[in-house]
């Protein structure tokens, strides 16, 4: 057995809709090891998103218990839970969420700079070539392409070293070309930095690279 990393115990989200309670995620109990590589897929609705939140404490257990690196998630308030984010874990989503008005440059050393990096802007510029934007660095992200835009997301995801890098459905904008380069980008941060990745997928072959894979079914645990 390797190093429990991310621990879920029974968890449960349960959340308000228009009817009343909607019961998302139904008991969830598994363990991720460090340096794992998880795939978690299942048809829509079926919690993998939701289940990806939990883990990055984006989301709050309603039942059960989520712990990261030994942590419990359910005992940090919200602003221990951002610091403890911020220095642990990197989350890339389908939508890019870059600011417009800063420079790729900026979306990925600001952070950094909040965080107390003293060289974010060198770092920042490291991590935008490597993932092959050394001419993009000075372009707001409406003048990049999706594709761009989400290299952009990963080298901030990445640039922190996070223990832990959480993706949701990354190559879902992207044309097949544009998802397959992230997605080879995606698991070089992992060899490059041995972080553990856990991602959300509807594609088969991307989900087949992955050390497991988590199917979900109606808020559980199917195979």
């Amino acid at each position: 057995m390797g190093e429990p990393i991310l621990t879920l115990d029974d968890a449960r989200l349960t959340l308000a809709g228009n009817a009343g309670p909607v019961e998302i995620l139904k008991g969830i109990t598994l363990t991720v090891e460090r340096g794992e590589t998880v795939g978690l897929i299942g048809p829509s609705g079926s919690g993998k998103s939701s289940l990806l939140m939990l883990m990055g404490g984006l989301e709050r257990a309603t039942g059960g218990r989520v712990a990261a690196l030994g942590q419990d998630l359910g005992a940090m308030n919200e602003d221990a839970l951002a610091r403890f984010r911020r220095g642990n874990m990197g989350v890339v989503f389908q939508s890019f969420h870059l600011i417009p008005t800063m420079t790729a440059l900026e979306n990925v050393a600001v952070p950094l700079e909040l965080a107390g990096v003293s060289d974010a802007f060198d770092r920042a510029e490291a991590e935008l070539r490597t993932v092959g934007l050394g001419h993009r660095i000075d372009h707001y992200p409406a003048q990049m392409s999706g594709g761009e835009q989400q290299r952009v997301a990963l080298a901030r995801a990445a640039a922190p070293r996070p223990a832990i890098l959480l993706a949701d459905e990354p190559t879902g904008n992207l044309d097949g070309v544009n998802g397959a380069a992230i997605m080879d980008l995606l698991f070089g941060l992992r060899d490059r930095h041995g972080a553990t990745l856990v991602l959300v997928t509807h594609a088969p072959e991307l989900a087949e690279r992955c050390d497991r894979v988590i199917r979900l079914a109606d808020g559980r645990v199917v195979a």
